[in-house]
């Protein structure tokens, strides 16, 4: 339930990235028996919307239902889903890697696949803290059931060292460089 401090929260972002095309950012506040969404706005242009109140008590169960229901998700989301509860549960796997797990995602256009992506030595932060590079797997989903093969893609996954086995997808040459990795020919200079 939102509190009395105001909170920023990303609602969507554009399919390339925030930088490239913007996202929807709006303000949410409890303010007595009211939940309150405000000062909407989007880093790459004007965004002009109306502040939205809420029965607190009613919205608090809607936020509960809608987290609760999966019936939306198609098997490589349910897939991802669970995955990522599975993965993180698993950090000391990651630690001695020296990598955080970055996202767990099946994209709606493709259905037959779950990526799932890690950031090495750690997640950026955008103070200038030290190099990084992002590692991303890309796991066939089949028709088995899901939890099947959840089981399976966690056992194979965590037998590796995943910057081993993954295709280095973020970063900059100059931390491959720092980091002792290759950088991608398929990437520009």
């Amino acid at each position: 339930m939102p509190s009395h401090e105001p909170k920023e929260v990303r609602l969507a972002e554009a399919e390339c990235t925030e930088a490239c095309c913007g996202a929807v950012y709006v303000t949410i506040k409890r303010e007595g028996r009211t939940v309150v969404w405000d000062d909407w706005r989007n880093p790459d242009g004007d965004l002009d919307l109306p502040p939205y109140r809420f029965d607190a008590q009613q919205y608090g169960a809607e936020v509960q239902r809608a987290v609760a229901d999966h019936s939306w998700e198609w098997p490589a989301r349910t897939i991802a889903r669970l995955l990522e509860e599975g993965l993180q549960q698993q950090t000391q796997w990651l630690d001695q890697w020296e990598c955080q797990l970055a996202w767990v995602s099946a994209l709606p256009w493709e259905r037959d696949r779950v990526a799932v992506a890690f950031f090495h030595p750690g997640r950026p932060t955008g103070n200038d803290e030290g190099p990084w590079l992002q590692f991303r797997h890309v796991l066939p989903v089949t028709d088995d059931a899901p939890e099947d093969q959840v089981n399976r893609m966690l056992r194979d996954l965590l037998q590796v060292d995943p910057r081993a086995t993954g295709e280095l997808c973020g970063g900059s040459r100059e931390f491959a460089k720092q980091l002792g990795y290759p950088w991608p020919p398929r990437f520009r200079p």
